[in-house]
């Protein structure tokens, strides 16, 4: 028992002296727990004959469950039995306690959370929360929100939050999104933080959510409405989209109101009144980087204030009928051919240094063949090696390198292919000199290929765009380019308004909200399109300034380093 001498520390003056105290002391104890000396508590395990050692003091003065369970019924047996908590993850615990670190992994951070909320240990489930969060790609989004429903973890949830506000654009065209409850979806659109470049954005996201169960949703639809900021929307805005919708039409009248009678604002109850705020990485601006020819490509970035392209970077690079995806601010450049020779080369040259690095090399040389990325992971698909047509599949992920996955149903190159719904899709081609019309879908959770309905045309070098839940192909024949779009949801294709444009390669990207595409020769200028959804037909903007286009990306603007 403690004597009347024994008191709390008080606040030392020279906290040199109390930092090297401390330190002495957990060196020691450190010690203690790899030598497994003075050990007063082992546990052990009904599904295993491991016996973990251990310090009751230590445990107790981590984790309230161990405090209750030292001063319990079962306190003073030398051994106990945990039944609920695998040893190996259990063990990584108990270093947590001695160490404040442990050794997660992308496979064992889902148990590691579940375990953490178990044993109370609230600092493990940060540094859990956070590996998980900072590696989202490799553990899946998915993984994420069933991990959350099953432990109900709040500070999981918060950080879920958060990445659904700064990735809301992606998100919101997702399958998961289609069943977020009222709640989730008022604590995302209520958010200053909401990281869109336009207000359609996030009226656009309610439409689609709103539509998915319109009797269920139609008297939830008004309090998302509300979370939007209103007054950024003009009157033609508001009286076609807004009023029409059940329930709306006084949150139409007082934002028109407040917009249109500057003087009466004081008597109308508004709950947004400000733009959200545009700081940090909220609101980035983005725009577009075209990638002209594969050999020693040249880089141009369109001004979206001028409508102008302007040069931002020539870059030395000999493969033709490489691939080019855009990674975390980093080209990356996949296969190729040098006179005939298929290459497995992958380099990535970072948009803001401009620096290049070599990447492992893939399984199988390849040319002419698809990349994606989907959730942290690149994908290289089909193509050719040399005259022979691919149907192999590869993926690379920072962890293991290039690791074949399920092949194509039917092998295929320049084709084209995107990523909608946590899924891959990949659709026309050829296969020998056959023009495919086929169109396959791949789920990375059960490492499938399915079969789609097929287009009504075969598509050569075509471009391909994710926009708005759907999906966009596009090629030339002759004078004219054929657009056809998908519905994932009817596994169905409809012809699209074509453009008056001939010749390949072409492009397509979402940005703004718009459906643009890059590419194609009009009166012997490379054009780029934008498609207006309020009048059904293309419009033009500037052109790019030289000939020999290969592929383009949407960027934030602060990535493009001035020259």
């Amino acid at each position: 028992m403690a004597t009347s001498c024994t008191q709390r520390p008080t606040l030392q003056s020279n906290l040199t002296e109390a930092n090297r105290f401390m330190e002495k002391l957990m060196t020691k104890i450190f010690c203690f727990y790899d030598e497994q000396s003075l050990i007063d508590v082992s546990f052990k395990f009904s599904n295993s004959t491991a016996v973990i050692p251990a310090h009751r003091l230590i445990l107790a003065a981590a984790s309230p469950h161990f405090e209750n369970l030292f001063n319990g019924e079962q306190g003073n047996n030398p051994v106990i039995e945990i039944n609920d908590i695998d040893s190996d993850i259990f063990e990584r615990l108990i270093a947590f306690c001695y160490t404040g670190q442990t050794l997660i992994t992308v496979n064992n951070v889902g148990a590691m959370i579940k375990a953490a909320i178990v044993l109370q240990l609230d600092d493990a489930i940060i540094s859990c929360v956070d590996y998980l969060m900072k590696h989202i790609g490799e553990y899946t989004l998915q993984g994420a929100y069933t991990l959350e429903r099953e432990t109900q973890c709040e500070l999981l949830k918060q950080k879920i939050i958060e990445y659904e506000i700064q990735n809301f654009v992606e998100i919101s065209q997702s399958n998961e999104f289609l069943n977020f409850d009222v709640e989730k979806m008022q604590r995302i659109l209520e958010s200053d933080n909401l990281n869109i470049t336009r207000e359609e954005v996030a009226f656009d996201a309610i439409k689609r959510w709103f539509n998915y169960d319109v009797p269920a949703r139609q008297e939830q639809l008004p309090l998302l409405i509300a979370c939007l900021r209103l007054i950024q929307f003009d009157a033609d805005f508001m009286f076609t989209h807004i009023q029409p919708l059940p329930g709306c039409e006084l949150l139409a009248f007082k934002a028109l109101l407040w917009t249109s009678k500057p003087e009466v604002r004081t008597k109308i109850n508004m709950r947004f009144t400000e733009p959200r705020g545009i700081s940090g990485t909220n609101c980035v601006e983005k725009t577009i980087l075209a990638v002209c020819s594969s050999i020693n490509p040249k880089l141009l970035q369109y001004n979206k204030a001028e409508d102008k392209w302007q040069e931002y970077a020539s870059i030395k690079y000999k493969y033709q009928s490489c691939r080019t995806i855009l990674k975390d601010d980093n080209l990356i450049f996949i296969g190729g051919n040098i006179e005939g020779e298929s290459f497995n080369i992958v380099r990535s040259w970072n948009i803001r240094n401009k620096t290049w690095q070599n990447l492992p090399a893939m399984k199988q040389a390849r040319d002419e063949h698809c990349v994606v990325e989907l959730d942290g992971k690149i994908y290289a698909i089909g193509g050719r090696e040399g005259v022979n047509t691919l149907s192999s599949v590869e993926r690379y992920t920072t962890s293991d390198g290039w690791k074949f996955v399920n092949s194509l149903i039917e092998g295929r190159y320049r084709a084209g292919a995107v990523t909608l719904n946590s899924k891959i899709y990949i659709t026309g081609g050829c296969n020998s000199s056959i023009r495919l019309k086929s169109f396959e879908c791949y789920n990375p959770d059960s490492n499938t290929w399915t079969s789609c309905a097929k287009m009504k045309g075969g598509h050569v070098d075509p471009a391909i765009a994710a926009h708005k839940g759907s999906i966009y192909v596009l090629s030339s024949k002759g004078d004219i380019c054929h657009v056809e779009r998908y519905n994932p949801q009817q596994d169905k294709w409809s012809k699209f308004y074509s453009l008056e444009v001939s010749g390949s390669p072409l492009a397509s990207v979402s940005l703004d909200n718009r459906l643009w595409v890059i590419g194609g020769i009009s009166d012997g200028e490379t054009c780029v399109s934008v498609y207006d959804e309020e009048n059904y037909y293309w419009g033009e903007m500037c052109s790019l300034p030289q000939t020999g286009f290969n592929t383009c990306f949407v960027v934030p603007v602060a990535s493009l380093k001035s020259k």
